[in-house]
Order: structure tokens, then C-alpha cells, then sequence
């Protein structure tokens, strides 16, 4: 299944009065990065808040010579078309993607019109309930190198974000294609082996002398057993069967057949 791991960065928290100016996304497929990705600054044509610009560090000089939304809308679109978006704190990032699509107008519709939307916080909540599920606090909690993240950055976040991911999802962690290539030779392999089309089994009978030791091995265990042996009720001499009612041993007696049984093996 394609998967898109998406992040923003926008001017501020209100989607109403407030602007994306950064999308990042990365590719997994079949629980593998692609290498494919789509990342685009924006200039929102309004004033970044203090205390957001404290937080992913882009000022309004570095935005003044980038696209406008509306001018990338269409190939974003195309890019995460038909993907399971995977975001953290999803409602806040398709919330501000809604609004700016809204202000292009009704034909674009929503994100969840091109895309179905998974919320990893929620998934990290159901899974570490009364635990901060911050992405640093699941990096942290997963092994998950964060170093780099001094800032917010939406493609960064997004790449520690799809490595979190197969982590909190299932444990995966190695991305690469010659594992993947490994793992399907080994299931394959393995229902090979399943399979009975063509197996030709060998049976070996006892000899006469084989069938002797047997029996004078039974009617030694069924001497130390007080005459309980299992495979000797109702069993006629040259054959072995097994009854289906339980004995009443005191842990002497179990103690005695553990042993035996362990010579046997």
C-alpha cells in the first residue's frame, strides 16, 4: 500500500487566519521509503507569528521569492493522490491543507476527497496511554536519531516521522530493498516446504529384535509405575498405543517417568 508521511509548518496555529509556508512529505511503499518525496516552501503573503518562527526557524525574507500555494496546489495534489497520509497531530496539518484548499475554491474540495488520513499521535496514545507521544518523546522512546532536529522542518519531521512509524506500527526498521527481496524468498520458501505435492515419505519397520527391546523397556516402566503404564493398557504384545486417561501420580511417580522418558529421547 502507498503511504505518504506528511508534515507542515505554517505562520501560526488559527488554519483561519493563518498560512502554510512549508509541506513535506516522504513515499513508503510496501512499509519501505521509495526515495520519492515532495517538498515546497510557500509564501503565505503575511507575517510569520514570533513565536512560530521560534519553532521552525523560516522568516519572511526567506519566503518572499517562493511560489504562492495556489501555484503548487495541483502537484501536491497529484503527488499524495490516492495515499494513506500518515501525520502527526493530523487534524492540525489537514486543517490548515483544507483551508488553503478552500481558498481556492469549492472544486478542490478536502484532503480526505484525494486521500484517507491516519493520525500516528493517535495511534502512539492507544499504544503508550499516560506517556508523552510527542515525535522527540517517540524518537526517544524508539531509538530514533533526532539529532538534527535543532528546528522544525517539515521534510525532516516527516523523515523521522515515517521512521517512528514502522516502529510504532509493527517494528520495521530496515528499509532496505535487498531485505525486502529476503524476506519474500524466505516466505516463499517456507510454503514450499508446506507443501506435500510430490513428497514421498519413508517408513522404516522394526525389526524383530527392535520390537523385543520395546516391549521389555514398557514392562519395566509399567513395574516402576504400579502397573499404569499408558502405553500398555489394552495393548496387545508387538503393538503401541496410547490411552486418553490421565494418571493419578504422586510427584514421586511423575518424577520416575520424567526421568525415563528423558533416556528415551
Amino acid at each position: 500500500m502507498r503511504q505518504i508521511v506528511l508534515d507542515t509548518e505554517t505562520t501560526g496555529l488559527d488554519p483561519v487566519n493563518h498560512r502554510i509556508i512549508e509541506i513535506g512529505c516522504v513515499e513508503l511503499e510496501r512499509r519501505r521509503l521509495t526515495g520519492r518525496h515532495y517538498h515546497q516552501y510557500t509564501n503565505p503573503r503575511r507575517d510569520i507569528d514570533e513565536a512560530a518562527q521560534e519553532v521552525h526557524g523560516i522568516s519572511n525574507d526567506f519566503l518572499a521569492d517562493k511560489p504562492e500555494f495556489a501555484a503548487v496546489a495541483d502537484e501536491f495534489l497529484t503527488f499524495v493522490k490516492g495515499a494513506e497520509l500518515l501525520i502527526h497531530n493530523a487534524p492540525f496539518d489537514v486543517g490548515f491543507l483544507n483551508a488553503e484548499l478552500a481558498r481556492l475554491g469549492a472544486e478542490y474540495g478536502r484532503m480526505e476527497d484525494y486521500c484517507t488520513v491516519t493520525d500516528t499521535l493517535g495511534m502512539a496514545r492507544r499504544k503508550h496511554p499516560g506517556q508523552r507521544n510527542s515525535l522527540d518523546a517517540l524518537c526517544k522512546r524508539y531509538g530514533v536519531d533526532n539529532s538534527q532536529r535543532e528546528l522544525h522542518g517539515a521534510l525532516l519531521d516527516a523523515e523521522i516521522l515515517a521512521d517512528v512509524y514502522l516502529l510504532l506500527s509493527g517494528g520495521q526498521t530496515d528499509l532496505s530493498l535487498a531485505a525486502d527481496e529476503t524476506s519474500e524468498h524466505r516466505e516463499q520458501s517456507h510454503h514450499q516446504g508446506l507443501s506435500r505435492e510430490g513428497l514421498v515419505l519413508s517408513v522404516v519397520q522394526p525389526s524383530v529384535e527392535e520390537l523385543a527391546a520395546h516391549e521389555s523397556l514398557l514392562s519395566h516402566i509399567n513395574k516402576i509405575s504400579g502397573e499404569r503404564c499408558l502405553w500398555l493398557q489394552g495393548n496387545t504384545p508387538g503393538s503401541v498405543a496410547v490411552s486418553t486417561v490421565l494418571p493419578t501420580d504422586d510427584q514421586d511417580d511423575e518424577d520416575d517417568e520424567e526421568e525415563l522418558a528423558g533416556e528415551l529421547v
